[in-house]
């Protein structure tokens, strides 16, 4: 998930923070020159503006809902950074929207961290798909591929239940996917849009939360992922703005219902991170360019970035965390 709006206001947990300092990644892929080690031994530090590359990026298009693997450049989502620690053995996590971009990061995390995970995606996304499927596996964990356009009730229940079957069970769920169309006049949003826009991200994230609450041991977490947009939402993404603050009220009150069933409900609100929303009709035509190039760090943020957010979220180290909403956002306000 992704966006160019950032907000004003703070919802952050110090713990979560904290917990997530320790699962960064090891290494990045791209942009290193601001790593520096001291001569005493101490830990490589990474200056976070250069760590990744901060050049404009080229105006490119593709049809939605695009492909990761055609991008220019490709995002990072620490196929080769992540380094985890068995933070999560023996778990078993449902990412919708986990072939590529932020869900995409998540899974690879999960998968490094010692879970088990089940990506759904577009059938449309299968090549990116079986490059996470790979990847996973090559971490010794069991891959489970869940093809289907979400925004049906029936697709939402059979994904979660053949997600339960395949894993044995379920005890960690992030919903990630979305749909995102710019455009820079409200004339311009079609009811088809609006509608494809709310049943892919809203809907989804109620329908398979839903299904998959029965099967969610005390312990469990659910991270549903919204946006800076769910405060301050960009002109030019109403509709989508308006999904991100329905899922972030979603977070905050199943947090408090499902805490009577020791279930956990977070969110992560990302702000300008490259993925495959931005150039499938996620930015307004001549503007990728632009493109996190106003965040105080000079620069928009890579998947991988987000990842040890997740991971944070999902560990039993972080258990009194539940109705919290944590930021990446580069420096430019406070989700």
């Amino acid at each position: 998930m992704t966006d160019r709006t950032l907000s004003r206001r703070t919802v952050l947990g110090g713990a979560v923070l904290g917990a997530a300092a320790i699962a960064a990644p090891a290494g990045a892929q791209t942009q290193n020159e601001g790593s520096v080690a001291a001569a005493d031994g101490s830990p490589r530090l990474s200056d976070p503006r250069t760590r990744y590359t901060s050049e404009p990026f080229p105006e490119q298009k593709q049809p939605w809902p695009g492909l990761q693997s055609q991008m220019t450049p490709v995002p990072d989502c620490g196929e080769t950074s992540y380094r985890g620690s068995g933070r999560l053995s023996g778990r078993r996590a449902l990412v919708t929207g986990g072939d590529s971009g932020i869900g995409r990061a998540a899974a690879i995390a999960f998968a490094r961290e010692g879970a088990d995970v089940a990506i759904n995606y577009h059938p449309d996304e299968q090549p990116d798909a079986e490059d996470v499927a790979k990847l996973i596996r090559e971490a010794g964990r069991k891959a489970v591929l869940l093809p289907a356009d979400i925004r049906t009730l029936d697709a939402c229940e059979g994904i979660v239940r053949q997600a339960v079957e395949a894993l044995g069970g379920l005890d960690l769920l992030v919903n990630n996917a979305a749909y995102q169309q710019s455009k820079a006049d409200i004339s311009e949003i079609s009811d088809e849009q609006f509608v494809r826009t709310y049943e892919t991200n809203v809907f989804h994230t109620f329908r398979v939360s839903k299904a998959a609450i029965p099967s969610l041991p005390p312990g469990s977490v659910i991270i549903n992922t919204i946006s800076v947009n769910s405060y301050d939402p960009g002109e030019e993404l109403i509709d989508y703005a308006s999904t991100k603050a329905a899922i972030l009220n979603l977070t905050k009150g199943m947090a408090k219902q499902l805490a009577k069933k020791g279930v956990r409900v977070n969110a992560v609100a990302p702000g300008p991170v490259w993925t495959p929303l931005q150039v499938a009709g996620g930015q307004i035509e001549g503007t990728m360019g632009e493109f996190g190039q106003d965040t105080p760090l000079g620069r928009a943020g890579q998947p991988a970035e987000l990842a040890p957010l997740y991971v944070a979220l999902a560990e039993d180290g972080t258990s009194f965390s539940t109705g919290t909403a944590v930021g990446a956002h580069g420096g430019k306000g406070n989700p």
